[in-house]
């Protein structure tokens, strides 16, 4: 693990050179330490698939406090993953990019849609917009750079490419992923329980995905 600065009060850790399973599993254990212990010194902290972010209290010593988070996380033990749920998301493979990227990649659409329905992707976090889920597993024939010009406007329930990721757009926002197809599966939904619920989000992290082609 390393750490760098992010600002004047707090340190980005990052978890190098381990395989996806043992950094799931070492995430598993800094959040459990993390939310176990509350540290009066930690104002807040956040955890994505490889590191985890952590702010500290004006006037505390950041290098100090990064460095010692830092060794104390390195010698935690993995935790194993709890039993993960699977959803099954239909997908109409619509999307306005799809036959461009089947022609960038020299593949015919139908075996793109083959080659992105094939995997169960795993749900490494949530980001970008409110239940928007980043899919590690993407097949490599697939990976594709971001858009040089974002678009404006990309509906909700897009399911898209973006470098090695796959996702599902949570609502109606900016976006500069490769547009594949839409699924009336919403994974952002205020309905459903009150603000600051997570059942408000249909995926966390962990949870694992598999696309079915529909009509």
């Amino acid at each position: 693990m390393r750490w760098t600065p992010s600002g004047p009060h707090a340190a980005l850790i990052e978890l190098d050179g381990m395989d996806i399973a043992t950094t799931r599993a070492m995430s598993r254990a800094i959040l459990r330490l993390l939310e176990d212990e509350r540290p009066r010194e930690i104002v807040d902290f956040s955890a994505a698939f490889d590191k985890v972010l952590l702010e500290f209290r004006h006037g505390e010593e950041t290098p100090v406090l990064a460095s010692k988070w830092t060794r104390r996380f390195s010698v935690l033990e993995p935790v194993e993953e709890a039993a993960s749920t699977l959803h099954e998301i239909p997908v109409v493979y619509d999307g306005e990019d799809l036959a461009e990227l089947a022609a960038r990649h020299d593949l015919g659409v139908g075996e793109v849609i083959t080659r992105h329905t094939a995997p169960i992707y795993d749900v490494v976090l949530l980001g970008f917009s409110p239940g928007f889920p980043y899919l590690a597993g993407l097949d490599p024939k697939l990976v594709t750079p971001r858009r040089a010009s974002p678009r404006p406007k990309v509906p909700a329930g897009s399911v898209a490419i973006g470098g090695s990721h796959t996702g599902i757009y949570s609502i109606e926002s900016p976006g500069g992923w490769h547009l594949l197809g839409t699924t009336p599966v919403r994974v952002f939904d205020p309905a459903r329980r009150e603000p600051g619920d997570e059942a408000m989000f249909l995926l966390k992290a962990g949870d694992r995905v598999k696309f079915l082609p529909v009509e």
